[in-house]
């Protein structure tokens, strides 16, 4: 996943100029202490620029406190520039407009983007007090600009008058006319005022879907007093559950959910009460955004209504490679009989296990997990315990990503230690190109922690720019399960998967090559920015790769290739299952988000029932693999008629990768063409040209269907 920023209102509010990305907020006297504060800016490291290698933020100096001051000036800076480009006497040009909003807003970015991500890794109460502060007051700034009809005079002549311009100019005058455009800047003053209401709104409640979330993660978790009940676990998982119990001041052993309605523990658990207990208090938590999310809905249909569309989704889907609604529901529902055909076979090898096990009962969601992987074992005799040795953190990371990475582009990864990081885990690297010059900086968080968001994903600290002279900074964030202290920590080989995946966004931001950075890198629509990671992906199966990094941690010994070949039979196993879940919530997603304006929903389960059942998608073993009161990506996370997006865009990553592969596969020039015609590229033309040119033609759902053991 690639985020932007905190994936909250915060978030969503920052995307108006390449160097703010697009903030909201009121002009109000600052409190005593916030006075107090920016009366000494040389104390607030976030009031200036870094000084380390490529503005990275020094993460040692940075303190909760100066977020407020910093988003302060920040607001007031940016509005001035704002008003100096909106009242200026000479014409409209793209140069005192168009680039001078590219330019604005320097400090508000910095704070933004530091407090942004920083919210999504190290959150505790401070942050989500100050999220909550800010979200309204960015929404405000951010209405004042966009609904600013001197401002958006000057942009409209410039579009109207674009002809002249070079490519990437007419490009990016696009990208702020129909932002505007699509924030409302056509509409009533009456209409606007009721906007701007709405927008406030909306980022209180999209900041409280995250709090409301991360106080779950805190507080729905399951601990276990007799050791007995973990049979099935190993003895480092155990001392893993042991631990986290420890930090949090409790005693026994403690689980902790991760993102999912699926939960990774239920594979190995024997004892069924205690899977269906996790499972139950996974697919039923954050109750607490029952109401916040009927509220967002219901607001995001009365505002794409004032701006003129049926639905969100409608709205949402207008600038985005889908274009329509019906352009998204077709592709899923011509995949979901496919996948619940799959996901029924599956269901019967596993009722079958169940029986042979002695149990006389009926398949539920709790069980899956636990029999699909005895039904693994034996269909591919695979013990994920003879396996995970195999995948060492370290080794997967330089000997098999790195490894990759040089291989097909030709770059190399030094470790920084010198560098400061938010938290002692973290991994900072400088990354090189073939040439040995320095092209920007990446940084590695692989392990869950309380105050940490769940799942995996990449953002930036700075986005690559011509126009300002940016280098890339770019993090990946992980959750995977730290090991007891002294204990390696071992990888199932999903988690290896997630590695590649995440690293092919940071990739995309890495290898920009855009002179404007509201359009480089990872700034691309949702229904493409997917395409680089999952075609990432496939490459940890790529036998010269998966062969220099899959070695034993203790004996340096390769796998065996009877073992590595049973791995990669298995990488195709319940496949019916992951698509029918992933299908559930992008079409969750989509129902939610084609309600017209006016509809009221007052049962949210009997709503998810429907939906899934309208689709023929309702199968009670497989649920969604988000419900609706945890699905960030869609109502925190800027997801919101997106989740689609990883299917659209893994229609790319597979036709890709086949060609690649029918081409050379692991070649410099295979990487050199790929990162040139597409990597490069961000968002600065049209991006189906873009793929046509690296591969020839438009991509086609043949290798997707194929990739997914959907057809043989």
């Amino acid at each position: 996943m690639r985020k932007t920023l905190i994936a909250t209102a915060i978030g969503a509010a920052l995307a108006l100029s390449a160097c703010s990305d697009d903030p909201k907020a009121e002009h109000q006297a600052a409190p005593a202490k916030e006075q107090s504060a920016m009366s000494a800016d040389h104390e607030n490291v976030l009031m200036h620029k870094s000084t380390l290698q490529y503005q990275a933020p020094e993460f040692d100096k940075i303190t909760v406190d100066d977020y407020l001051p910093a988003f302060k000036k920040g607001m007031q800076e940016h509005s001035a520039e704002i008003k100096a480009i909106a009242d200026n006497s000479a014409a409209p040009t793209f140069e005192n407009t168009i680039v001078a909003m590219e330019k604005s807003g320097t400090l508000l970015n910095r704070v933004s983007t530091v407090f942004g991500n920083l919210s999504g890794l190290v959150s505790n109460k401070q942050y989500q007090d100050i999220e909550a502060e800010m979200a309204p007051k960015l929404a405000a700034h951010s209405d004042s600009i966009y609904l600013n009809p001197t401002l958006f005079a000057r942009i409209e002549t410039i579009y109207k008058n674009k002809a002249s311009l070079s490519k990437e100019d007419q490009r990016l005058t696009d990208f702020y006319y129909n932002n505007f455009v699509r924030a409302g800047a056509k509409l009533s003053a009456q209409d606007k005022a009721k906007i701007g209401e709405i927008n406030g709104e909306l980022a209180k409640l999209t900041s409280q879907f995250t709090t409301n979330i991360l106080q779950s993660f805190k507080n729905e978790t399951i601990l276990v007093k007799d050791k007995s009940e973990l049979a099935g676990l190993s003895d480092d998982e155990i001392a893993s559950l042991a631990a986290a119990a420890k930090d949090a001041g409790k005693d026994g052993y403690m689980i902790t959910l991760v993102n999912t309605t699926r939960q990774p523990i239920l594979q190995h658990l024997d004892n069924r009460e205690l899977r269906k207990k996790i499972w139950e208090t996974s697919a039923h938590r954050a109750q607490d955004n029952g109401p916040v999310l009927l509220k967002l809905v219901e607001l995001r249909a009365e505002k794409a209504k004032l701006l003129g569309y049926p639905t969100w989704a409608a709205y949402v889907l207008e600038d985005q490679m889908a274009k329509t609604p019906d352009a998204v529901f077709d592709i899923l529902d011509k995949l979901a009989p496919k996948a619940v055909a799959k996901a029924k076979s599956e269901a019967a090898d596993i009722q079958a296990e169940i029986k042979k096990d002695g149990g006389d009962f009926k398949l539920q969601p709790w069980d899956w997990a636990y029999y699909a992987e005895k039904v693994r074992k034996a269909k591919y005799d695979l013990d994920e315990s003879q396996v995970k040795p195999y995948f060492e953190f370290n080794n997967v990371l330089h000997d098999g990503l790195f490894y990759a990475m040089h291989k097909l582009y030709g770059i190399t990864f030094k470790e920084r230690k010198d560098l400061p990081v938010w938290n002692k885990d973290v991994m900072p690297f400088e990354v090189f190109d073939a040439d040995g010059k320095s092209i920007g900086l990446f940084y590695e968080d692989p392990y869950a922690r309380t105050g940490k968001s769940g799942g995996a994903w990449m953002s930036e600290w700075v986005t690559q720019s011509g126009l300002l002279g940016n280098h890339p900074v770019i993090y990946n964030a992980l959750n995977i399960p730290k090991p007891a202290p002294g204990q390696p920590t071992l990888l199932t080989f999903d988690e290896v998967t997630t590695m590649f995946h995440e690293f092919g966004h940071a990739l995309h931001g890495m290898f920009s090559d855009v002179k404007y950075p509201s359009l480089a890198g990872t700034n691309t629509p949702r229904d493409f920015v997917e395409f680089p990671s999952q075609f990432n992906e496939d490459w940890d199966i790529n036998p010269e790769v998966i062969s220099h990094y899959a070695k034993n941690y203790k004996t340096g010994a390769p796998i065996p290739k009877e073992l590595l070949d049973k791995v990669l039979a298995a990488h195709k196993f319940n496949m019916g299952f992951d698509t029918t879940e992933y299908l559930g919530a992008a079409l969750l997603d989509m129902e939610w988000h084609s309600i017209p304006a006016g509809t009221k929903i007052d049962d949210i389960d009997a709503f998810e029932h429907k939906a899934l059942a309208k689709h023929g998608i309702d199968y009670a073993p497989v649920p969604p693999r988000y419900k609706s009161r945890y699905f960030s990506h869609i109502f925190s996370g800027g997801y919101s008629a997106g989740y689609y997006a990883y299917l659209w865009t893994e229609v790319f990553a597979a036709d890709a990768f086949q060609y690649m592969k029918d081409n050379g596969g692991l070649t410099r020039e295979n990487g050199d063409k790929f990162r040139k015609d597409v990597l490069s590229k961000g968002n600065s033309q049209d991006l189906m040209e873009d793929y046509i040119k690296f591969r020839g033609q438009k991509p086609t759902i043949d290798a997707l269907l194929k990739r997914r053991g959907l057809v043989n």
